[in-house]
């Protein structure tokens, strides 16, 4: 496993904001952390960042442990921050030289990281243009490029899409994707796009500071929502079944065939696993 948590607590004073939580990362996998504001999400990943130091457990991230060796792991890892940190008056090319500069890179080195890392991320139109000047989507794939300058083994995209146009999100999603795909990395990724999540290989969802679902999305939506039946009658009176399978409709529908007006099916989606596992929500009455 590329990251591993065992029992990891950070605690603010009296406040436990992570209650002992253990999951795993594989090489090469897309992972995506969810919760709500304030769930431990952010807590957790600033320790395995090394930004934070946990009050007690351990996270080791490519077998180096966070805390006892922790420039050995921010040279395994690129993090694209949700509030970029990148210089606004310098070009794109600059903030990456600065960037780059911090790894030991000069001279030549330099250079060539530089060029492949705008290559990579397809900036060369705007790697001469000031950072400040760009618009959001290209702002996105230079924060990106200036994560990847040291060639790490794991991405970290804290909602790496937050603000943009659903044409800006598939592009940069396109991007981050062919990056995977070529270069094997490992996309740690949080999001509050369950769209985004689905393409995961694997889905860990925290709640005030506790684990409460892991799993592929399918097997998320298998253990934790079900498919809606809706019936409407002539009548105009609606009726809501939840079904255990889907091609349980076909009894309920049979059974009251000569009162139906319209019929429904709605899967159950994402959206449906982490609302009910965080916030609980209310369908119309349910039989």
């Amino acid at each position: 496993m590329l990251i591993e948590v065992k029992n990891l607590v950070k605690s603010y004073g009296s406040v436990q904001a992570v209650k002992g939580i253990n999951f795993t990362v594989e090489a090469g996998s897309l992972f995506s952390f969810l919760g709500t504001n304030g769930a431990g999400k952010s807590t957790t990943i600033n320790v395995l960042t090394t930004l934070l130091q946990q009050t007690s457990g351990t996270a080791t991230v490519g077998g180096y442990n966070v805390s006892t060796n922790p420039d050995e792991v921010r040279n395994l890892i690129g993090i694209v921050f949700q509030d970029s940190i990148m210089d606004k008056m310098l070009t794109v090319e600059e903030n990456l030289q600065v960037r780059g500069s911090f790894y030991g890179l000069t001279g030549t080195k330099l250079k060539q990281a530089v060029a492949h890392v705008i290559e990579a991320t397809k900036s060369g139109d705007f790697a001469k243009r000031r950072y400040g000047t760009l618009s959001g989507g290209q702002r996105r794939r230079a924060d990106i490029a200036r994560a990847l300058i040291h060639t790490p083994k794991i991405l970290f995209l804290d909602e790496p899409t937050t603000g943009l146009d659903p044409k800006t999100r598939q592009d940069v999603w396109e991007l981050i994707r062919n990056l995977q795909k070529e270069k094997g990395m490992t996309v740690f990724l949080t999001t509050h796009y369950m769209e985004e999540a689905a393409e995961s290989d694997t889905i860990v969802i925290i709640h005030k500071g506790e684990i409460r679902a892991c799993g592929t999305p399918e097997q998320l939506k298998e253990r934790h929502c079900t498919d809606l039946l809706k019936i409407t009658t002539a009548n105009g009176e609606r009726r809501v079944y939840n079904l255990a399978k889907t091609t349980d409709a076909f009894a309920i529908i049979d059974q009251q065939q000569e009162e139906i007006a319209h019929v429904e099916i709605i899967s159950g989606t994402l959206d449906d696993v982490f609302l009910n596992l965080t916030e609980g929500f209310e369908n119309e009455t349910v039989h």
